[in-house]
């Protein structure tokens, strides 16, 4: 599958990272390193996001699972472990579901959410989406290039976000902002669109929060159980929506841990 860029690295059991709408494969660089000393870790970019060319058939969890599903045969990867960072999240889930992996490891998914939770979540994305498509180059490098910046642009997202280096803020900006597949990815989310109801049968299934997560709120346990009754509940103390740069010791753990199996 020519069209799916993706970065490989490592030895072992395959482990494929899916990241959340309007981030890159790039957001995995945190702890990238330190799963390949035990995994082959294979991080794309999903179409319409970073590098991958944007694709009219691949939005939304079924196309979604049918792009995975030749993505992992032109690989050879078999079914892999698989583990998603919000809308991510969802598309581990929706894999899990559909048995085309091995395990699933889902950091504050998407897709868990009331209405309005929904709604806000969609709505914070949806103004910073345009905020990145309208701020100069110049004045992104300045705001990229101070701490108090940094937290303004992605402190949403980031719970440490003065820690994640001035290249990395603004190439994310740039990228979040020059995405073709935003757009047409939230409009599937009209109604109460992209809801993930269960289960997930016969597959090792963790759900780990970010404690400080301002995008999405953490559901009940009990909610959770209802769709994944087997489930390993987790919070990760200290972490916002993504929280590979906020604790990447501790995401590798925990995606390590999932795939353990």
């Amino acid at each position: 599958m020519d069209d799916v860029v993706y970065t490989r690295a490592g030895q072992g059991e395959p482990l494929v990272l899916i990241h959340g709408v309007g981030h890159r494969r790039q957001a995995w660089d945190p702890v990238l390193p330190l799963l390949a000393k035990h995994r082959d870790v294979i991080a794309v970019d999903l179409p319409g996001f970073g590098e991958s060319p944007p694709r009219d058939d691949a939005y939304g969890v079924e196309p979604a699972l049918r792009l995975f599903r030749e993505f992992f045969a032109d690989l050879g990867l078999g079914r892999p472990h698989v583990a998603g960072n919000s809308l991510g999240g969802l598309l581990s889930l929706a894999l899990g579901q559909a048995g085309l992996v091995r395990s699933v490891t889902a950091l504050s998914p998407a897709g868990l959410w009331t209405y309005a939770q929904q709604r806000y979540a969609i709505g914070m994305l949806r103004t910073h989406y345009h905020l990145a498509r309208r701020i100069p180059d110049r004045f992104g490098r300045r705001l990229a290039s101070s701490a108090a910046g940094r937290t303004v642009v992605s402190g949403m997202i980031f719970d440490k976000p003065a820690r994640v280096s001035p290249e990395v803020i603004f190439d994310d900006m740039r990228a979040f902002g020059s995405a073709a597949g935003f757009l047409p990815t939230v409009a599937l989310t009209k109604g109460r669109g992209f809801r993930f109801e269960g289960p997930v049968p016969d597959v090792p299934v963790t759900i780990a929060w970010a404690q400080r997560d301002r995008i999405l709120a953490r559901p009940r346990a009990a909610e959770l159980r209802k769709m994944c009754p087997q489930a390993r509940l987790l919070v990760l103390p200290g972490c916002g929506h993504v929280p590979m740069s906020d604790d990447p010791e501790l995401v590798t753990r925990v995606l390590l841990d999932g795939s353990d199996v």
